[in-house]
């Protein structure tokens, strides 16, 4: 059986039953007693059960029927629950929800530590972000915007510039001291070599093998072997262990450099023309979310 669409009938019941009154319960609904005790009529009617039970003498006190009197915890419970969703949908007017995609290391590294700064600005701005390493289709998703490496261009989307790496060897403290300490490039010799393949089908993205000839050192190093990571944050982890030196960026070792969880060897860099950009729909870029979290990304990139 299908529950009564009437809520109001079902209110005007819950206030009854609390005062044992229809003249209270009028008082508390703005309502007159006749209107009171048509409703209860009315639901009494649809359900075919008897809500109270009435005194034929003198004050006509009203008391509740057990059936009444079992189900009004469960009505109380579900008022309650429907005043919690109102006070939600109310609260919820004044917060906008806005999604970036953004590769995981990227994320790890550089975003998540410093979206508190973004929260406190734009307090009314709920950022939800998506860490999944594919392509997004931003449409049928509903994603409002992402964070991407490459070299500037994709389809149906806008980008804007934020960030250049530059590729040089990174590691554990401990690699530069002991019999083998990493004092020259040729040193590398003596430790595994950590490759990071997440960018491996960009013939320009730096390898082992690249920031080595950049550094002059052509022979000594067997740059094919070692350990091989499809994820950027996962490599820098196992060079920060001590497992292996690993070919670190700019943007994703910054903050353990400073920290002192990874240290740089040598001072030879490798640049590469592959950034990251902030990207969008095209034509969509006017959005005050966007915006505001567009100056944001380039305040904290250093670009104003």
């Amino acid at each position: 059986m299908r529950a009564p669409g009437n809520l109001n009938a079902l209110r005007a019941f819950e206030a009854v039953a609390r005062h044992l009154s229809y003249t209270a319960a009028a008082n508390e609904l703005n309502v007159t007693p006749a209107a009171v005790g048509q409703l209860i009529r009315g639901l009494e009617g649809t359900l075919d059960v008897e809500l109270f039970h009435r005194s034929t003498s003198g004050a006509s006190r009203l008391t509740l029927t057990d059936a009444a009197r079992d189900a009004l915890p469960d009505l109380q419970g579900g008022f309650d629950l429907l005043s919690n969703a109102m006070e939600a949908l109310k609260a919820s007017k004044s917060r906008i929800v806005f999604t970036v995609t953004v590769p995981p290391a990227f994320a790890d590294k550089w975003l998540l530590w410093r979206v508190e700064r973004f929260q406190r600005r734009h307090p009314y701005y709920d950022l939800r972000i998506d860490t999944s390493g594919r392509l997004t289709d931003f449409t049928a998703e509903r994603i409002d915007a992402g964070i991407r490496y490459g070299a500037g261009v994709w389809p149906g989307l806008d980008a804007t510039f934020l960030l250049r790496d530059e590729f040089f060897p990174v590691c554990s403290p401990t690699l530069l001291h002991g019999p083998h300490a990493l004092k020259s490039p040729l040193d590398l010799h003596h430790h595994a070599l950590i490759h990071d393949t997440s960018m491996s089908g960009f013939g320009v993205f730096p390898t082992w093998r690249s920031w080595l000839l950049h550094a002059g050192c052509r022979d000594g190093v067997d740059t094919r072997r070692g350990l091989q990571l499809n994820d950027s944050a996962m490599a820098l982890q196992t060079a920060m262990s001590g497992n292996g030196v690993a070919l670190g960026r700019t943007t994703l070792v910054e903050r353990d450099l400073a920290e002192g969880r990874l240290v740089k060897p040598f001072d030879t860099v490798q640049s590469c023309e592959l950034a990251y950009f902030l990207v969008h729909r095209k034509g969509g870029g006017d959005q005050a979310p966007l915006l505001a979290f567009k100056a944001w990304l380039l305040e904290e990139a250093g670009l104003r």
